[in-house]
């Protein structure tokens, strides 16, 4: 069970246990059971706490085991693992039962040699089918209905109601929707540093008076969701991630970032999993506005354009570009596409930033 926030453990455990017994009944007797909980099929199963406990007591000769069975293959194997797996399961004399087999899978049998394969190729395929359903879900979402897609509230705001589930069933069951609200006390610290930045502010100043005011950090605000954070200070890059964030405008923004989950190298085992930005023009922005504004949208453009005083180097911008916070870094101008008017929606370098059937 990888989604232990989403699922019953003894609903899981129920009928997987039940699956097993069925396919053993009258020919032997479940001695033991090992469930994993938190833990992707992707992990190898020497990564997997209860994978490794298993097969640790399949290799003492004292237990004398003499198969283990498995309720859906699903549930233990991703891809090539069941092929990575069966020579050693075989060195130790082994066997892995499996509801699809209707049995014991035979090594030497061409036939369950091709159903292995159909079963981890179909594993893998579960999952891509299913990621992308819910991304382009997401995607509609966030574009069309400015649907808060979940994470931290952005810095000034807040989670307040947003009426009843627009699913008839989920309403039913008394969900509601959230959506960003401002903060009573953090939104005017927004709204302060928009307004320095127009007047010509460097982002390092701007950092420097919220210090100097005792004004405490975002980190600081909200610690239980930035503990991975100080809380001690504001900082450059702090101010600079407010200043780039169209949510401040009142529009719902998604896929600034994505996870990066490294493909299982030898023996199964991952680097880790990765969070990255994406390029702006990859982006989804609603296209009207569904939370109280910070900023407007001619505000916020024109401090995308302010360049910071006094560069430390000469530093030649490319083409939808401006040099900021001292010659240190670049970052994309957000236009507004054409039309000018207040909720026409924004462009990232000539591109909808958008629905892609956009023609804004």
């Amino acid at each position: 069970m990888s989604t232990v926030e989403y699922q019953d453990r003894a609903s899981s455990i129920g009928w997987q246990r039940e699956a097993a017994e069925q396919l053993v009944a009258g020919r032997g007797v479940i001695v033991a059971e090992f469930f994993d909980a938190g833990c992707s099929r992707r992990l190898s199963w020497t990564e997997r706490p209860q994978a490794a406990a298993l097969l640790s007591e399949l290799a003492d000769p004292k237990l004398r085991l003499d198969a283990m069975v498995v309720g859906e293959y699903e549930r233990a194997f991703s891809g090539d693992q069941f092929s990575e797996m069966a020579p050693l399961l075989q060195r130790l004399g082994i066997q892995v039962w499996l509801p699809e087999a209707a049995g014991p899978v035979e090594p030497g049998s061409l036939e369950h040699q091709v159903l292995m394969r159909l079963l981890g190729a179909q594993s893998q395929r579960e999952v891509l089918r299913s990621r992308h359903r819910v991304l382009a879900a997401m995607r509609a979402q966030a574009c069309e209905q400015g649907r808060f897609m979940g994470g931290r509230p952005p810095y000034g705001y807040r989670l307040v109601d947003g009426g009843p589930h627009p699913n008839r069933v989920h309403a039913g069951w008394g969900r509601w929707l959230r959506r960003l609200g401002a903060d009573p006390v953090t939104a005017a610290h927004v709204r302060w540093i928009f307004a320095r930045r127009l007047e010509g502010w460097s982002m390092a100043g701007i950092a420097r008076a919220l210090n100097e005011r005792g004004v405490p950090c975002p980190s600081h605000v909200d610690p239980d969701r930035n503990r991975h954070r100080s809380g001690e200070a504001w900082t450059l890059g702090t101010v600079a991630a407010i200043l780039g964030n169209p949510r401040y405008t009142g529009r719902q923004v998604w896929n600034r970032q994505r996870t990066d989950r490294d493909s299982a190298g030898p023996g199964g085992r991952r680097e880790g999993v990765v969070r990255r930005w994406n390029p702006v023009q990859e982006w989804v922005i609603s296209e009207r506005s569904l939370h109280p504004a910070l900023v407007s949208d001619e505000d916020f453009l024109a401090a995308q354009t302010i360049r910071a005083a006094r560069p430390t180097r000469a530093v030649q911008p490319g083409p939808g570009e401006h040099v900021g916070q001292a010659g240190r870094s670049r970052s994309r101008v957000l236009h507004r596409s054409p039309g000018g008017t207040p909720g026409a929606g924004f462009a990232f370098l000539g591109d909808a930033a958008g629905c892609p059937q956009s023609s804004r």
